[in-house]
C-alpha cells in the first residue's frame, strides 16, 4: 500500500512539474484578433468605438452583468475618454481609456484589468473602407506573466476571447448598418 502511494505521489510530482515546465514554453506576449466586414463607411461606424458609452449597445461584456456598475470620465470621447466597471465574476472590475484616436480610421484603448486577476493589454480598433463595407478588426495584446501561461496550459484564451470579439462584431455590424 505505502509503495503504491509512493507511486501516485510520484506521478502527480512528475505531472505537476511537467505542466510547469510546459507553462515555461509559452509565448510572453499575446495577440487575439478578429474582424468582420460591416456593410457602412468608417464614419458611421467610428463614433461607436470612439465614445466608450456607445459600447453599452454592442459590447458583448455589458451583456454578462446587466447590474454592473459603470463610471466615466476624462473627454465624452476619443483620446482622454475613461470607463470604469465593477461586475460580477463574468467582467471583473476594470478600467478602459482611449490613448488614441484618429478619425475614422483607428481607436487605440489601455485596457487595465483589476479583478479577477490583473492585466494591463492594449486594445486596437481599425477601420479600413472595402467598397461600400468596412473591415473592422478588434484586436488585444498584452505581456503574459508566467502565471498567466499556466493557465493558457488549460485554457485557451484566443478561443475564449475570441468568442465575445465575434460577439460584439456581430453586434456593432447589426447597429451600424440599420
Amino acid at each position: 500500500m505505502l509503495k503504491i502511494l509512493g507511486i501516485v505521489f510520484a506521478i502527480i510530482v512528475v505531472g505537476i512539474a511537467g505542466v510547469l515546465a510546459f507553462a515555461a514554453t509559452k509565448p510572453d506576449t499575446f495577440r487575439v484578433q478578429r474582424a468582420a466586414s460591416i456593410k457602412a463607411p468608417p464614419e458611421k461606424i467610428f463614433p461607436l468605438l470612439n465614445d466608450l458609452r456607445s459600447f453599452a449597445a454592442w459590447s458583448p461584456y455589458e451583456k454578462k452583468d446587466p447590474a454592473m456598475k459603470r463610471t466615466y470620465s476624462g473627454a465624452p470621447s476619443g483620446k482622454g475618454a475613461v470607463y470604469e466597471w465593477d461586475g460580477d465574476k463574468n467582467v471583473g472590475k476594470g478600467r478602459l481609456a482611449i490613448a488614441d484616436s484618429s478619425p475614422p480610421s483607428k481607436v487605440t484603448l489601455e485596457l487595465d484589468m483589476l479583478a479577477p486577476l490583473k492585466a494591463h493589454n492594449s486594445v486596437v480598433f481599425t477601420l479600413e473602407p472595402k467598397g461600400d463595407s468596412t473591415n473592422v478588426t478588434w484586436a488585444m495584446n498584452g505581456q503574459v506573466p508566467y502565471i498567466a501561461k499556466i493557465v493558457h496550459v488549460f485554457l485557451d484564451v484566443d478561443k475564449m476571447v475570441g468568442q465575445d470579439f465575434e460577439a460584439g462584431l456581430a453586434n456593432l455590424k447589426a447597429i451600424a448598418e440599420k
